[in-house]
């Protein structure tokens, strides 16, 4: 994923950083396969002209692909060269994750009181304790309130205090973007979320401004889920039909008033956004408080948040979430930053019994990296989900890691996770669905994708033409034009393509063929998603 140049356009905002080149370009025209002169299939060959092509002049690459039942090296192009992975990021992050919590591991939110029931009234606080859930949806909470309800509670003399406490109180990693503060992928991250909808974008409301019935009417804007903890500032225009389609959907900073403005004519597309919100504690703590009214229970007290729940609080209601081998479709398949940074900090939360925090995650990831042969000190790790610019990591310890994932009791699960190349429907295909169509590599190629402008990933496993499975890590870097992934593209259609004894070089397709939007994954246009 990147992080993205605003350009409006009538249907959808489109995000992409503006380029950085601060890593010194690498030499294209030298590799050094291993084995290069024992090799006589021509591999080496094909991935050096595909890496040639004009689009990486200047750029740096770092590209291994091995066997994958023997490990043996194929071909590698400046194998130890550490390049920034984008979202390549989460395959140590969702390795790590399974390792450490287990596949079946859950997430619970609790409703808890310390107070006495006396007739309808509960005297004292009423506490909602997260645990760091990025899947918890608006229904979730209406249905903690209704167990609350279903007890003959109907006044909570007290306050609703919003036990955030198992996360610190770092809401944002490091170096991302401050203009980025209202962007769906970088959403503030704490113990207590709310997600609008089943991709779960944790912490993200959604937006959705239509045109009104007539010229001079204000466009009709609403939102999902419901709630008062956004303000809509709405200054938007109806004008007439075939006028200019220019609405924009922003949050000002530091705030939660969402802006609507510029012009959608009559008949016109709706605009829908996911804006992220400003201090998602308080965000799930008004979901829920909005629940317990809807079903008839008041709480006389404030809102507070980043109090602890106190010990020998009895619990009144529970969520579970579902287990993490299924957290781990919508996580990977559409490259879900929040999720890898809510995975990092619970994996520091059980590694030390510390509020979850991201160097206790990073150095519960490092412990794991070790175990499976990767070594943490050939790379720069500095968040979960890849969206820092800091991170750096070479082709080669990504392959460490797809091979020793192999071995691993829950490498089923963490295989599906991935998105299928050309594969229809977003818990399938994911961010691959629309890539490598009409090819051997279609239905084949199983990896993780990555975006940030000037930088590109693919990372994974397929099977080449004769049956023979192969691994592969593909990050390039320092680029000019839009888009590289049809580089990518070829290097991987070319080992579907070929057999161990004959490469079949594929040419990438040219800057016009790719068309898929650039650089930007199907995460980042998130309205249409692909």
């Amino acid at each position: 994923m990147s992080r993205p140049v605003r350009r409006v356009n009538a249907r959808m905002r489109h995000w992409i950083w503006p380029a950085v080149l601060g890593v010194a370009a690498a030499t294209l025209s030298v590799s050094s396969p291993a084995g290069a002169d024992s090799d006589r299939s021509g591999l080496p060959e094909a991935i050096d002209t595909i890496l040639g092509d004009p689009r990486m002049e200047g750029g740096a690459a770092s590209v291994v692909v091995a066997d994958a039942a023997s490990g043996d090296v194929l071909y590698q192009h400046l194998p130890t060269g550490r390049l920034m992975p984008a979202s390549n990021t989460k395959l140590l992050t969702s390795a790590a994750a399974m390792e450490r919590l287990g596949p079946d591991h859950r997430f619970t939110t609790d409703v808890l009181t310390d107070g006495e029931r006396k007739g309808r009234v509960l005297s004292g606080d009423l506490y909602l304790r997260g645990t760091g859930d990025p899947t918890t949806l608006a229904e979730d909470y209406d249905r903690l309130a209704a167990k609350i309800a279903e007890s003959g509670v109907r006044r909570v003399s007290g306050r609703l205090v919003a036990d955030d406490t198992r996360f610190d109180d770092k809401r944002i990693g490091d170096t991302w973007a401050g203009d980025d503060e209202f962007a769906y992928y970088a959403a503030q991250i704490s113990a207590l979320s709310v997600a609008p909808d089943t991709d779960y974008d944790t912490g993200t409301v959604i937006v959705e401004a239509a045109p009104g019935a007539k010229a001079g009417d204000k466009p009709k804007v609403t939102l999902t889920p419901k709630t008062d903890y956004v303000d809509v500032a709405n200054t938007a225009k109806t004008v007439a039909a075939g006028g200019a389609d220019t609405l924009a959907v922003e949050r000002e900073h530091g705030t939660n008033t969402i802006t609507v403005t510029g012009t959608v004519p009559v008949g016109g597309s709706a605009t829908k956004e996911w804006i992220s919100v400003w201090e998602p504690t308080g965000y799930a703590a008004a979901i829920f408080r909005d629940a317990l009214k809807a079903h008839g229970v008041r709480v006389s007290g404030p809102t507070k948040a980043g109090i602890a729940t106190p010990e020998g609080a009895r619990q009144l209601a529970s969520h579970d979430s579902m287990p993490l081998k299924e957290l781990m479709i919508p996580f990977m398949k559409l490259s879900n930053n929040m999720h890898a940074e809510n995975l990092t900090k619970t994996m520091g939360y059980e590694a030390t019994g510390r509020p979850g925090n991201w160097p206790d995650g990073l150095a519960a990831i490092g412990a794991y990296l070790k175990t499976a042969g990767v070594d943490p000190g050939k790379l720069r790790h500095v968040d979960g989900s890849g969206l820092s610019r800091k991170n750096n990591v070479p082709a080669d310890q990504l392959i460490k890691l797809l091979l020793s994932a192999k071995g691993e009791p829950w490498y089923a699960d963490w295989y599906k996770s991935l998105p299928v190349a050309c594969a229809p429907g977003k818990s399938v295909g994911g961010t691959l669905r629309t890539r490598m169509c009409g090819t051997p590599a279609a239905l084949n190629v199983r990896a993780k994708t990555g975006s940030l402008t000037g930088a590109s990933a693919l990372s994974g496993y397929v099977k080449d033409a004769g049956g023979r499975e192969l691994v592969f890590s593909i990050i390039l870097n320092n680029y000019l034009p839009s888009s590289v992934k049809a580089l990518e593209d070829a290097i991987v259609v070319t080992l579907a393509e070929s057999t161990e004894d004959k490469a079949v070089l594929v040419r990438p397709r040219s800057e016009r063929g790719a068309g898929q939007g650039g650089d930007l994954e199907c995460s980042w246009r998130k309205p249409a998603r692909c």
